[in-house]
């Protein structure tokens, strides 16, 4: 619900309504992806410490309480907006937007890793990837779901100026608000028991810096490869997240009712190849985490090639099967890139090396959403054409991911030739080399 709210329903009530900048709105919602150096400090804080006697349900209460807190602020500056459409903006709006982002952001950085490193603790080894696979799954849900439950409350208005009035948009990021907060606090009551002290190891573990810790992933090459895979495909992955609705507003003139909807049908089709990403692994040996990122990768390019055509021949009826494609990539990707990321997370330090993937996706995503709105703005102002400009964008990410597909590739040479396969092996390798 967090990210359709804003990367999708006000990125664009703000491009393509209110006529905003891309590039500049595309910076609003890409901030919480450079506050994630962050999320690596909180991940090493719940490895080695407990406040009110738990390691990481702190840190994941926390940090959503701070972004249910954002929510209500950005309803109230973007219905304000949405009053005053025509006339100058105030610098007090501007500047309750950069809190209410920054405030968002601060959130979600110390509460993801966190939460990440809560579902590998709880999961034994071999259900790792399963147990992260089934959360994303249900993620999906929630865009699928939430995508719907947007498009309800912001209805077309034929008396409104821009479709929507400033009191409904208002009661969208209200209810949204509500929600969120009684989902975040009614899920996680009873996932973390409650310790008087910290396991044995994690004293340990205050033995290696930080600093350390990061050496070890760039001396070894499965590690570093890994890392550079992890932070390209995140980057294309996602680098049409901030101009696809935009896109098909401002080409094809669809209605942001319409608009809103295409979370849930991109969302939908990940669920599906979620599930059937799932059901392979778990049937099929020889799938592995690698090879379900592989075929996810492909059909991303796919959604890439045809989204290029959409936009550079103006064909409208290309756009619901880039959705779907869109979609079947990144639940495939997804739940095969996740399961990497939980494989090269040692025991007793998951919080801190979890803190160093989410920190690369999150940075990674963070460019990918800021940079599809600035290559958006300088191949408009180039060609002077928003077909050509909305399909330079999809053309950059089509080698993008190609470009990812090439560095998994090293992932997997490398990892053969190490034998890196597991999660225990991974965390003798970091014991080797710390020694």
């Amino acid at each position: 619900m967090a990210d359709v709210l804003t990367t999708g329903v006000w990125n664009r009530v703000m491009v393509a309504d209110l006529g905003f900048s891309a590039a500049l709105v595309g910076l609003l919602t890409g901030l919480r992806y450079f506050l994630a150096p962050l999320g690596v400090l909180a991940g090493r804080w719940s490895d080695t410490h407990t406040i009110g006697g738990y390691r990481r349900l702190f840190w994941i209460w926390l940090g959503r309480a701070m972004m249910v807190l954002s929510t209500l602020a950005l309803g109230f500056v973007t219905a304000e907006l949405v009053r005053t459409v025509g006339e100058p903006v105030a610098p007090a709006l501007w500047l309750a937007l950069a809190v209410s982002f920054l405030l968002f952001s601060l959130g979600n950085a110390i509460s993801g890793s966190t939460f990440l490193a809560l579902i590998y603790d709880r999961a034994a080894q071999h259900q790792r990837g399963r147990a992260v696979g089934l959360v994303w799954t249900f993620l999906l849900i929630g865009f699928a779901v939430s995508g719907i439950f947007f498009s309800v409350l912001l209805p077309e208005q034929e008396s409104a100026a821009l479709g929507y009035s400033a009191d409904a948009l208002l009661t969208l990021f209200l209810a949204a608000a509500a929600a969120l907060c009684l989902l975040w606090i009614v899920s996680m009551l009873g996932e973390e028991r409650r310790r008087t002290a910290v396991p044995a190891q994690a004293h340990d573990n205050l033995k290696s810096s930080l600093r350390a810790d990061l050496s070890v992933v760039w001396r070894s090459p499965p590690l570093r490869h890994f890392l550079l895979y992890l932070t390209m495909s995140m980057l294309f992955a996602f680098f049409q997240d901030s101009v696809l609705e935009p896109f098909a507003g401002q080409v094809f003139g669809i209605d942001a009712s319409q608009t809103n909807r295409y979370s849930a049908y991109w969302g939908t089709a990940a669920i599906l190849s979620s599930f059937g990403t799932l059901v392979l692994m778990r049937s099929t040996a020889r799938f592995t985490h690698s090879n379900a990122s592989m075929l996810g990768l492909a059909v991303l390019a796919a959604a890439y090639l045809t989204l290029s055509a959409s936009s550079l021949l103006t064909m409208q009826a290309l756009v619901m099967p880039s959705l779907l494609l869109l979609g079947l990539g990144l639940g495939a990707w997804n739940i095969g890139t996740l399961g990497m990321m939980m494989d090269m997370s040692p025991r007793g330090r998951a919080g801190t090396f979890l803190g160093f993937w989410s920190f690369s996706v999150t940075i990674a995503r963070g460019v990918g959403v800021a940079g599809g709105g600035v290559i958006l703005e300088i191949a408009k102002g180039a060609s002077g054409e928003l077909a050509s400009a909305y399909g330079t964008v999809f053309v950059v990410g089509l080698l993008g991911i190609l470009f990812s597909v090439w560095s998994l590739r090293r992932v997997k040479r490398e990892s053969f030739h190490t034998k890196l396969v597991s999660g225990d092996r991974v965390a003798a390798m970091f014991s080797l080399s710390l020694d």
